[in-house]
């Protein structure tokens, strides 16, 4: 794991600029710092490094290929990487390696096979940008769920020509002079609604996330960008669902723990010490059993508790870990951890973030890198088999609704426009829902839209649906599930995970986004993933093998968060009000202040939309952060 960064300017203290952006990440890396700068084309990358494999010196980065045509900086793992190496040696690309990272083998291959290539034969998680010397050609790429991050923008150089730059984390371009620093209303809009800022957006203007799955390619003068697929998660849905797995349940399942047990395999290979996060639901649980099966020795767990007994989970992990017998930690938080670690989260969380889980992330990567380097996790498990009652109770109600013809209900949803009526909130989301064309349209009304405040807090911004009419499946559970994956996994899910990892310099690896099993699992008949009420069927069935099912038969909590009751604690809440009460994003105009106070008084006196209100804390503390230096 690492953080990359460049740019294309020769007209700017170079040295200097890439110097403050790697020192910026340090956290990401702190192993080694790396840079190159080519007094030929004018472009300077930099690189900061968590030594994972092969340890030495060989694997330090930028890493400039064997020919001297190709010159990489790269944040990742390649878990096949051994795959690509023996094509290499086969095909007389190359004789013989420096080292034995996964960098070397990387950059090889995309020399000899091209990108596009050497990116559909491997399994991983990573974010690069690779330059062609000869023919003058930048190409950067990300993995296929969107595990690494990577941005991308236009700076203003000294005389007012904007040049490229790109990096792992957009706090980076702060470094850099002529960077506006300017907020994106329409991307602050959406923060506040969805609790992350969707792809390809970024809080700033003129800075954009490269979308998972992406090659961007940037030709000579550089100014530019071509975005094409190498892989497309609505493609693999797709074809899935054209070509479903054909055999029994029991043959599913079979092949389903063989894909897992092959990618777990892979990512446990490391030259430091590896463990994995651990909680007392399906997912986690699942991957430790298997890690378990793998190793010889007991694999080091690692979970977040708290000392309220109603949501503790912390429990239910430690006596499925006595269970396999895993050498297992714990650590229990109160409200007080909490009120400490929000006006830190600006420097690692670069983009305002509002899931309450990345507190519980945090931590437990924090408890985990006491141990270890490596973490392995069980994200994905939910959005891929339907674990999420969300799913569930959206489609019951879509199904009631879509009993209606479109051509009635849609005319009683704009009448209670034209009669003002969407102003309160019941009828906000019943006409919404009236209007709805799909699944979809009522998932995003469901699980974001359910704050009418939203609509009327950012000054002269706008928020777009994450889904539009096409509902992209057939099966409205798997239309939801991929909509997830889309938006949802990505922009809040891994983004959380490498943040809050991150902090700590820690590689979180996650399994189930093994390619294989991803795209096994689009193929897998919806009633395998839910039936009956039974949320991850195919998931249960393998782990009950493993860990007896009364240890599991509980209602779902996760790294749970107790947000509402800690926002109404002591210095936690007395911090909230100062900020909320004295707003600096309402006093320069970003956020209408009244509509702030009517939703922090609305809380405190009914103890409500407690999600648009850490929406707002984290918003708030994320802006005051912009005022200190980088």
């Amino acid at each position: 794991m690492c953080g990359i960064a460049g740019f294309y300017n020769a007209d700017i203290p170079r040295a200097d600029i890439i110097r403050a952006m790697t020192d910026r990440m340090r956290h990401r890396g702190p192993d080694a710092e790396g840079f190159w700068l080519d007094s030929q084309s004018g472009w300077t990358f930099g690189h900061r490094r968590l030594s994972i494999l092969d340890l030495s010196e060989s694997g330090a980065q930028p890493m400039v290929s064997a020919s001297g045509r190709t010159v990489i900086t790269y944040n990742g793992e390649i878990y096949n990487a051994s795959l690509l190496r023996e094509k290499l040696v086969k095909g007389g690309y190359i004789q013989s390696f420096r080292g034995h990272s996964d960098t070397e083998i990387l950059l090889e291959a995309i020399e000899a096979f091209g990108l596009e290539e050497t990116l559909k034969l491997s399994k991983g998680m990573f974010a690069l940008a690779v330059y062609d010397r000869r023919e003058q050609v930048l190409r950067m790429a990300r993995d296929r769920a969107g595990e690494k991050p990577l941005y991308y923008g236009f700076i203003d150089g000294p005389g007012g020509e904007p040049f490229f730059a790109f990096a792992s984390d957009c706090a980076l371009f702060r470094c850099i002079p002529g960077f506006r620093q300017e907020i994106d209303r329409d991307a602050l809009a959406a923060f506040l609604l969805y609790k992350f800022v969707p792809a390809p957006m970024s809080i700033y203007k003129r800075i954009y996330k490269l979308p998972a799955g992406k090659i961007l390619t940037l030709r000579a003068p550089f100014r530019e960008p071509e975005i094409t697929d190498y892989w497309s998660m609505v493609q693999t849905a797709r074809y899935g669902e054209a070509h479903p797995f054909t055999g029994s349940y029991e043959e599913a399942k079979t092949q389903l723990e063989a894909l897992l047990t092959d990618s777990i395999r892979e990512q446990m290979v490391a030259d430091v010490p590896v463990g994995a996060f651990l909680s007392g639901g399906i997912d986690s649980p699942l991957v430790v059993s298997l890690m378990q099966k793998l190793s010889s020795k007991p694999v080091k767990t690692f979970t977040i508790g708290y000392d309220d007994p109603r949501i503790n989970e912390a429990q239910f992990a430690k006596e499925i870990a006595q269970h396999l017998g895993t050498d297992h930690s714990e650590l229990f938080l109160t409200e007080k951890e909490m009120k400490e670690l929000i006006p830190t989260l600006p420097y690692y969380f670069s983009e305002p973030l509002s899931d309450s889980s990345l507190i519980s992330t945090y931590f437990v990567s924090k408890l985990a890198r006491q141990k270890v380097t490596v973490s392995l996790s069980g994200d994905a498990g939910d959005e891929l088999f339907c674990g999420y009652e969300r799913y569930w109770d959206t489609g019951e109600l879509w199904k009631k609704v879509r009993n209606v013809p479109y051509a009635l209900r849609s005319p009683c949803g704009a009448l209670l426009d034209i009669l003002g009526l969407t102003k309160h909130p019941f009828f906000f989301k019943g006409g919404a829902c009236l209007k709805a064309q799909n699944v979809n349209q009522i998932r995003e009304m469901i699980q974001y839209r359910r704050d009418i405040e939203t609509n009327y807090l950012v000054k002269g911004g706008s928020i777009s649906p994450l889904n539009k009419a096409d509902t992209k499946l057939k099966n409205i559970y798997a239309a939801m599930q991929l909509a997830d994956m889309e938006y949802y996994f990505p922009d809040d899910i891994l983004y959380k995970v490498d943040r809050a990892s991150m902090a700590h310099s820690l590689e979180s690896r996650v399994p189930m986004l093994d390619r294989d099993y991803v795209e096994f699992a689009w193929t897998l008949p919806q009633d395998f993933k839910y039936k009956d009420h039974v949320s991850k069927r195919i998931l249960r069935d393998l782990l009950y093998q493993y860990v007896p099912k009364a240890m599991l038969d509980r209602p779902k909590q996760g790294f749970y968060v107790p947000i509402q009751k800690w926002l109404m604690e002591g210095s936690t809440f007395e911090y909230t009000n100062e900020l909320l009460e004295h707003s600096h994003l309402a006093r320069d105009g970003y956020l209408d202040g009244q509509v702030v106070k009517d939703v922090w008084a609305f809380f405190q006196k009914n103890r409500k939309k407690h999600q648009l209100v850490f929406n707002l804390l984290m918003a708030e503390q994320w802006y005051r952060s912009q005022q200190s230096p980088a």
